[in-house]
């Protein structure tokens, strides 16, 4: 407010794991203010988990951050909240539906307001009911937006009914700072699953044959195929693989390894006696 960003704070929308996130007035406009907490306050667990693949301006700051000092602390908010900026702006140009970023300022991140219908700040997913045919019709479109972001290289991470919420024209994808880089996270594929697990866990309440569907592995199986687009179609179905392993193979490839371990050992050994 007193860099003039903000003219007025409306009320508070709602406090989360890792933020409270507040109904703002800017220049006639509202919009929301998303305030990080400290690290000590955030509940989120498992962060160095959704850390892994970001990168780092430098190694100074990655030993920093490593070590836990003051510095590295400090070093690690930063690019926690930065990652979400970062994610916003990224899906935005990728067409994901995600609110439209204003910047972040000393850990304040500022952004369009989702609004339904009447103007009023759109709710969440999970305060919403929906027929057989909606629900159907919404996790498509979530789905189709799931794809979206892993065609730009992010997966969301904790995707789940909290964190969409739902406007005049479906669903909005919000909380990011936990994104994660789709090729540089080991975890990223089950991470992907899960997402997509809660979403057919929530929507099966209202269509329980979606209880029975596996898009999180198709959606993943074809992203590492190289082929999947925003426009790939989608069954919820994947064939097993029943081929049998070649043990034998496999084991002789171990022992080849070995052995030439072995040898190589063996030559560096003569050579420092040399």
């Amino acid at each position: 407010m007193q860099d003039g960003l903000i003219d007025e704070v409306v009320s508070q929308l709602k406090s989360g794991k890792e933020a409270t996130v507040y109904l703002v007035r800017c220049a006639g406009v509202l919009r929301c203010a998303k305030v990080y907490k400290d690290a000590h306050h955030r509940s989120f667990k498992q962060a160095a988990t959704y850390r892994e693949g970001r990168k780092v301006r430098n190694t100074r700051d990655a030993r920093a951050m490593e070590k836990g000092s003051r510095f590295g602390k400090q070093e690690t908010e930063a690019a926690w909240q930065n990652a979400e900026v970062s994610a916003l702006y990224r899906l935005a140009e990728a067409g994901v539906r995600v609110p439209t970023p204003h910047g972040c300022f000393d850990g304040v991140l500022l952004m369009d307001m989702v609004a339904d219908a009447k103007g009023n700040p759109a709710p969440r997913l999970s305060e919403v009911s929906f027929t057989a045919d909606e629900a159907f019709d919404t996790h498509a479109q979530l789905l189709t937006e799931v794809v979206r972001m892993l065609c730009a290289g992010l997966v969301h991470g904790d995707l789940s009914e909290y964190n969409i919420l739902i406007d005049s024209r479906g669903p909005v994808i919000i909380d990011l700072p936990q994104a994660v880089d789709a090729a540089g996270n080991n975890h990223a594929r089950a991470m992907l699953e899960r997402d997509v697990e809660n979403l057919a866990n929530f929507f099966g309440q209202f269509a329980p044959e979606l209880l029975e569907t596996d898009y999180g592995r198709e959606i993943w199986d074809i992203y590492e195929s190289g082929e999947l687009t925003p426009d790939s179609i989608l069954t919820g179905e994947v064939e097993e693989d029943d081929t049998p392993a070649d043990l034998e193979s496999l084991l002789r490839e171990i022992m080849d390894a070995r052995e030439e371990a072995e040898r190589r050992a063996a030559r560096e050994a003569a050579g420092d006696q040399d």
